[in-house]
């Protein structure tokens, strides 16, 4: 599920069609049990709208407190929301942690750093309605058994997941109760928190966008920074037309002021400097009509090369927060029992 210690990184795969034909809404938590890590809580949850912070808890504060402002908009309705959201906190804490430990023995390493992650949600499309549910865990940085929303069986890509796979597998009712949570009550408070939040989640913010060159030698790349929401598409074009050849497109990430950053780099190594006039950098935000322009010209690039008058101000990818948040959350579990997913 998570490539890197302690970080998620949300990454989707754009097309101009999916673009600006849906709008997918998103609700997802994250949670993380670790071990053998120093000056870090050995638990952590994080949930997120729209790849928005929304709520915090760890083991250090044993606390699940709201990310925005707009969150605190639900104790209108449910006046001991967060405090059932501290207790859900807890509860996920000792769970996580005694998976942890099993699979540890599992994969019989029980000594250095581990950690044990879950990633839960959902998805809607307000237009069309589609709904999608996903439960996924991950040991170690890598996929250890997740659900298939389609058969509602879990798939385990990890030997030592096999034997929870078919207790899982048979666990009927509790199947059934989980495919009426992603499906249905995850989705009402996908809605509602949509709504706690549209002044923020339904915004559009336009980012800023430099041409960055390591050195002459180097792709040239194209980077966006600070636009929301994440329904970016970004690319090179030459003489009006998309080009591909020699492009290399980065991810969607998020910052740590709730926006996001994208890049996509080009080689023109092979391509005379009098023709560099005929390329530029195209970005196109959902929500905006008019697309964003960057004609490649060598007086607009920044660049690391010595002696040239412009430098690179280093550009600090910031997931800071969410390397924090590491990747848990969970704030509307307490609307199932989670005990019975014990590993």
């Amino acid at each position: 599920i998570l490539n890197a210690l302690f970080l998620c990184l949300i990454t989707i795969e754009h097309s101009i069609k999916c673009l600006f034909l849906t709008v997918t809404h998103s609700l997802k938590y994250f949670y993380t049990a670790s071990s053998g890590i120093e000056n870090f809580p050995s638990y952590v949850s994080v949930g997120l709208v729209d790849d928005v912070q929304i709520s915090y808890c760890d083991s250090r504060t044993n606390e699940n407190i709201p990310k925005q402002d707009w969150m605190n908009k639900v104790n209108s309705e449910y006046p001991d929301y967060w405090k059932e959201e501290t207790e859900t906190c807890l509860a996920k804490q000792q769970l996580l942690k005694d998976n942890l430990e099993i699979a540890k023995l599992r994969f019989n390493k029980t000594g250095g750093e581990h950690i044990y992650q879950q990633m839960y949600g959902c998805e809607w499309d307000d237009e069309t309605g589609k709904v999608k549910g996903y439960d996924e865990f991950g040991y170690d940085g890598e996929d250890l058994i997740r659900l298939d929303p389609k058969t509602q069986e879990w798939i385990a890509p990890k030997p030592q997941a096999v034997n929870t796979k078919h207790k899982w597998d048979h666990d009927r009712n509790a199947v059934d109760h989980e495919k009426f949570y992603l499906t249905q009550t995850c989705v009402e408070w996908l809605k509602k928190y949509v709504n706690y939040g549209k002044r923020s989640v339904m915004r559009t913010v336009r980012p800023s966008v430099s041409l960055l060159q390591k050195s002459s030698s180097s792709p040239v790349g194209c980077f966006a920074t600070g636009f929301y929401p994440d329904r970016a598409y970004m690319f090179w074009r030459k003489d009006g037309e998309e080009i591909h050849d020699g492009v290399e497109k980065g991810e969607i990430k998020p910052n740590n002021d709730g926006t996001f950053q994208m890049n996509v780099d080009i080689d023109l190594s092979s391509v005379a400097t009098g023709d560099w006039i005929k390329y530029e950098c195209v970005f196109q935000l959902s929500g905006v009509n008019e697309d964003m322009t960057s004609r490649l010209e060598k007086t607009r690039i920044l660049t690391n090369e010595p002696n040239i008058t412009n430098v690179i101000i280093p550009v600090v990818v910031a997931v800071a927060v969410l390397g924090l948040i590491a990747v848990i959350g969970f704030i509307i579990y307490k609307k199932m029992n989670g005990e019975k997913w014990i590993f």
